[in-house]
């Protein structure tokens, strides 16, 4: 019977068909999905995987890989350095151990140590003349070869325990040991000691491979009793190098005045020196001047006379009476009437030049 007209009616083949399909779509999706849901524990096997297999070094650490299983089995020589190391699991491990500076504090004051520090109690140290003194004091070390360390002391921080520690308070009474009390105080012999002392540690260490940095007394401290007997003798002590130091002083101060009182006086010795010199030089100088004037004087005199010698040679020699008469007609010159006796014995005829010249005593012919 065909209903397919018929809204209310079910048709059941199309029906089933979606059924179907639904069921195929489903079944394909419950495959994927039962496979995902082993991704989780997949992916925390490959992570436990990896932080078992592979071991990160710090920058500031080194690697010590030790086969527990396997060829070569022990501590390996090879010191591994920062960085992602891959280590069999159950097989093999890897052991680390600091690069960077260490420091050991041996102090009674926890509170003004280093809180990267392995603390450990003050150094108490029995000076030379028989008193007790506690001292703080900082080892600043490092390891230099961690294969050596690791090999002779152990793993871990055992080279604190096994190595530094054991080794730093006897080192200590050794050295800092030989001063008196008094001597505590006076700290180039301190530093000394303490260089001493980190000598004394590198040679008992360095085979181990630690070697010590610094060695430095920070604090040292007596019984309150020696204490007090100390500060009071050591304010006497003071007072009296004050009172050393001050009539020294007063000594140096009385030489410096008598420095400067001479050297005032040499001052005024050479300033006098001086202008004694300047004195000498001038009267020379002025001396010197008057005798060149003097020289000049002559000169220019020696040369008027002989100029008036040479003129009077001059006025004898041959012509000079014609010059007489040239002067004597210069005489004439500018005269606008001359009256002259023209009779008698000393009658001047103007037109009688013999006459005149005869009258001028001028020689005929330069005779």
């Amino acid at each position: 019977m065909n209903n397919n007209n018929d809204p209310n009616v079910i048709d059941m083949e199309e029906l089933m068909r979606k059924k179907a399909q639904l069921q195929a779509s489903f079944g394909r999706y419950s495959q994927m999905f039962g496979k995902l849901k082993f991704l989780p524990l997949l992916l925390i096997l490959i992570f436990m995987v990896f932080r078992l297999a592979f071991i990160y070094v710090e920058p500031n650490e080194y690697g010590i890989k030790i086969v527990r299983i396997g060829f070569n089995k022990g501590v390996q020589k090879e010191v591994y350095g920062p960085g992602l190391h891959f280590v069999i699991p159950g097989m093999q491990e890897m052991e680390t151990m600091p690069r960077d500076l260490q420091v050991l504090e041996l102090t009674n004051y926890p509170r003004t140590a280093s809180r990267f520090a392995r603390i450990e109690p003050a150094a108490h140290i029995q000076t030379s003349d028989g008193f007790y003194v506690d001292v703080d004091v900082s080892i600043i070390y490092k390891l230099t070869d961690p294969y050596m360390v690791f090999t002779t002391i152990g793993p871990g921080r055992l080279f604190e325990d096994n190595g530094i520690i054991p080794k730093t308070e006897p080192a200590l009474k050794a050295t800092l040991g030989e001063l008196t009390t008094e001597e505590f105080y006076n700290s180039p012999m301190r530093v000394a000691k303490a260089e001493r002392a980190k000598a004394l540690l590198n040679s008992e260490l360095l085979e181990k491979g630690i070697v010590v940095e610094q060695v430095l007394v920070r604090y040292f401290r007596y019984s309150d009793e020696i204490q007090k007997n100390i500060e009071e003798k050591k304010l006497k002590d003071q007072l009296v190098f004050k009172n050393q130091a001050e009539g020294r002083a007063a000594i140096e101060e009385a030489a410096l005045m008598k420095i400067i009182e001479e050297g005032k006086v040499t001052v005024a010795v050479e300033l006098e020196g001086g202008q004694a010199y300047i004195t000498k030089r001038i009267a020379e100088k002025d001396r010197y001047v008057r005798t060149k004037n003097a020289q000049a004087d002559l000169l220019v005199s020696l040369a008027e006379a002989q100029k008036i010698k040479l003129k009077n040679a001059a006025l004898q020699g041959k012509g000079s009476d014609r010059m007489v008469g040239l002067k004597m007609a210069d005489v004439y010159k500018g005269l606008d009437v001359i009256v002259l006796p023209s009779d008698g014995k000393n009658g001047i005829n103007p037109l009688d030049l013999n006459r005149t010249l005869q009258m001028f005593d001028v020689r005929q012919g330069g005779k």
